[in-house]
């Protein structure tokens, strides 16, 4: 069950990245679901692979550089998903960015641990 709620709100915040950053554009909800499920997989087996290969770079840029390495992941999961597409390297930027925010956002919403 927690899988699929994080497979929901990865993909509601990939919609509304593709609604809020200019450059990013998805042809529907299932393409987004589709996108959420591979990024997904991508940060969980790709993304660790690229951090400790970059990290001289992250460390010289403070920690910056994680945010090229996540635009890199969300790149690559609109390279592979049909109806997914982002225009240029700043919209990949910016949407990760959005997407990282909304998902944190919609996580601590949506889940709770038992937490009051």
């Amino acid at each position: 069950m927690r899988f699929l709620i994080r497979l929901l709100v990865t993909a509601a915040a990939v919609f509304l990245a593709a609604n809020l950053v200019p450059g990013i554009a998805i042809s529907g909800f299932g393409a987004a679901l589709l996108a959420g499920l591979l990024l997904g997989f991508v940060n969980a087996i790709i993304r660790p692979l690229l951090i400790v290969l970059t990290l001289p770079f992250t460390i010289v840029t403070l920690g910056l550089f994680i945010f090229v390495v996540n635009a890199i992941c969300l790149a690559l999961v609109a390279w592979l998903v049909p109806g997914f597409t982002i225009s240029g390297f700043w919209a990949a930027l910016f949407g990760a960015i959005v997407i990282s925010l909304i998902s944190w956002l919609l996580n601590a919403i949506v889940t709770d641990d038992g937490r009051r």
